[in-house]
């Protein structure tokens, strides 16, 4: 599975703002690919923000369309005018491991349940907008033996595939290298096979 994410470091959040009403809305997001990522980002801007009168926020600490972790908060606003939109602005955008706050300050006008609901989904989708974006390419390992002289052309070859190489170990009877395929493909392995005049075996139990 392929699914953008934030393209951020840790502890760094990507910020935007924009003015409902004369309320201020300031939407903080960053990669979260565990939920203790997400709290960090709350923390922070809690932290930066005292005085503001909401901090809501949702986050989806894991792959789109995440079931468990996952969550919102409505911070203290009317129930499901705040944290349930921006969750969905998230779900919708179909981007994975992120966390999101927004802050407001209170600018003297109430919206309404249904303003309120637009201004936290616009503060968020602006946000998302102009989000640095990576790609997360889920994968599963796969092991593979060779012999001592084929150990860089086969490294070689999965550089070139952009194929990292998770683990090596060296044995009596040769290599063996921990691939990082990727889940959504099928294990070929005919092109490093001719590379390697098959000097090669898959341990893998999937492998075609």
């Amino acid at each position: 599975m392929r699914y953008p994410i934030p393209e951020l470091a840790p502890g760094e959040w990507h910020e935007s703002e924009i003015e409902v009403e004369k309320s201020r809305f300031i939407a903080w997001v960053a990669h979260a690919p565990k939920v203790a990522d997400f709290e960090a980002l709350l923390a922070e801007a809690r932290r930066q923000h005292p005085n503001a009168s909401h901090h809501c926020s949702a986050y989806i600490a894991g792959p789109p369309g995440e079931q468990v972790h996952i969550g919102f908060s409505d911070d203290g606003e009317p129930g499901g005018t705040a944290g349930r939109p921006m969750f969905q602005a998230l779900d919708g955008d179909g981007i994975g491991q992120v966390g999101a706050v927004v802050t407001r300050y209170f600018g003297g006008t109430k919206l309404g349940t249904g303003g309120l609901a637009r201004a936290y989904t616009q503060a968020l989708v602006t946000a998302l907008e102009s989000l640095p974006r990576g790609e997360c390419i889920e994968r599963r390992p796969l092991k593979i033996r060779v012999d001592f002289a084929g150990e860089a052309d086969a490294r070689q070859w999965c550089q070139g595939q952009d194929i990292p190489v998770q683990a090596v170990d060296y044995g009596a009877e040769g290599v063996t290298l921990t691939l990082g395929w990727p889940s959504e493909q099928s294990t070929d392995l005919s092109e490093l096979s001719t590379r390697l005049k098959g000097r090669i075996e898959s341990l893998d139990h999937q492998a075609g």
